[in-house]
């Protein structure tokens, strides 16, 4: 197997430790560089040029992604990444481009010198330390959402105080972020908010009380399913349920104006079976 291949195995970029050990020699390595074939982002890695360039960055700098970099990277439900999130060993010098964070508390789970991407209880450790209480929690339903991981998992691991309280609250059964975010944030009212409820054939986000129904949409509601929800919520209406229906925007941009229709609807007694 030639470098070239070698390298596209272990995605792309590997140390040329672990090139060594799958029988490449140095001379190939020296080689590969001379010929284009391969660069060295630092010292003890080598990359092709089609790498993905978060792992580069990764190597060069001699940091893991982490946090929320690399909770999107998985695919897990994620706010807002406006910036880098990475891991580094305590007392490393980090210097990244652009709008950066680096989290230099001690891992979970112990990280190889060879890894570029952190492991996922680190990952959510990340979350949980560096992100509001909401935020993190929508990224931890998300990990269990996706059976990622799971709950008697996580509850063996030696957590942060913050992480702990998190996992107190998450779920595998929240659809999106939108409705962890929901959930977290009222979950101070002091009358019950059941989510994923069954009502006349169709399941809603949220039931608070007996008879206020939430529906949140994602940025992709349209077609066929916002016509059935249209009219889900028509025959709700007509059993005597009142129906709120709030989108992404309102929930992450203007979540005080939905907080205040909700507390407006139960101060008038919608969310009370008559």
């Amino acid at each position: 197997m030639s470098i070239e291949q070698s390298l596209q195995t272990e995605g792309g970029i590997a140390r040329t430790s672990r090139l060594l050990r799958l029988g490449h020699s140095q001379h190939q390595i020296r080689r590969s560089i001379a010929n284009g074939t391969a660069s060295r982002p630092r010292r003890g890695w080598l990359a092709l040029a089609s790498a993905d360039p978060e792992l580069v960055l990764a190597a060069r700098h001699g940091v893991v992604l982490s946090c929320i970099t690399q909770a999107a990277r998985l695919g897990l439900w994620v706010l807002k990444r406006e910036e880098w999130h990475v891991a580094a060993p305590r007392g490393r010098h980090v210097d990244l481009p652009g709008r950066s964070r680096v989290h230099w508390h001690t891992p979970l789970v112990p990280r190889s010198p060879e890894l570029l991407t952190d492991h996922l209880e680190n990952v959510l450790d990340c979350v949980a330390r560096c992100r509001p209480h909401d935020e993190s929690l929508a990224v931890w339903d998300s990990a269990l959402q996706r059976q990622l991981t799971d709950y008697p998992k996580l509850a063996t691991l030696p957590l942060s105080p913050r992480a702990r309280k998190i996992l107190l609250e998450c779920t595998p059964f929240a659809d999106s972020g939108l409705e962890s975010l929901f959930r977290s944030r009222l979950r101070w009212l002091r009358v019950p908010v059941r989510a994923q409820s069954w009502l006349h054939g169709h399941r809603v986000d949220f039931l608070i009380g007996d008879r206020l129904v939430i529906q949140i949409d994602g940025r992709d509601h349209v077609g066929r399913q916002r016509t059935s929800d249209n009219e889900h919520d028509a025959e709700l209406r007509l059993r005597g349920y009142h129906v709120i229906r709030v989108g992404y925007e309102q929930i992450v941009y203007r979540w005080h104006e939905v907080e205040t229709m909700i507390l407006e609807a139960i101060a008038r007694g919608l969310h009370l079976a008559r």
